[in-house]
């Protein structure tokens, strides 16, 4: 896989997962008041997600940088903790979530 494609199938998998954590924080803010307070610090987490996928996504669309392996690992890492944390607000509020297709 050349750069170009990696750069391309990284942003659309984080462009997925940007919207799945804007759908799960949106429904988590209909829950009441006692029940999102139990959520909270996981929907800030995921709030803070959202600004790191900003970045990244706008790093791949506006470089895509030749070296990318250190980028790569940093985003596999990432997704370990997004997974769960998103996993966590999901169940909580009783969405389905859905694997996130990765092209490529």
């Amino acid at each position: 896989m050349d750069v170009k494609d990696y750069c391309s199938n990284v942003d659309m998998e984080l462009t997925v997962w940007k919207a799945k954590i804007f759908d799960a924080i949106r429904k988590a803010d209909r829950l009441g008041s006692a029940d999102l307070e139990k959520v909270l610090p996981n929907i800030q987490d995921l709030k803070m997600v959202i600004t790191e996928l900003e970045d990244r996504i706008h790093l791949l669309r506006t470089e895509c940088p030749m070296e990318w392996k250190p980028i790569r690992d940093e985003i596999d890492g990432a997704k370990g903790s997004l997974t769960n944390t998103y996993d966590e607000v999901i169940d909580y509020i009783g969405g389905t979530a859905a694997p996130v297709d990765v092209p490529g």
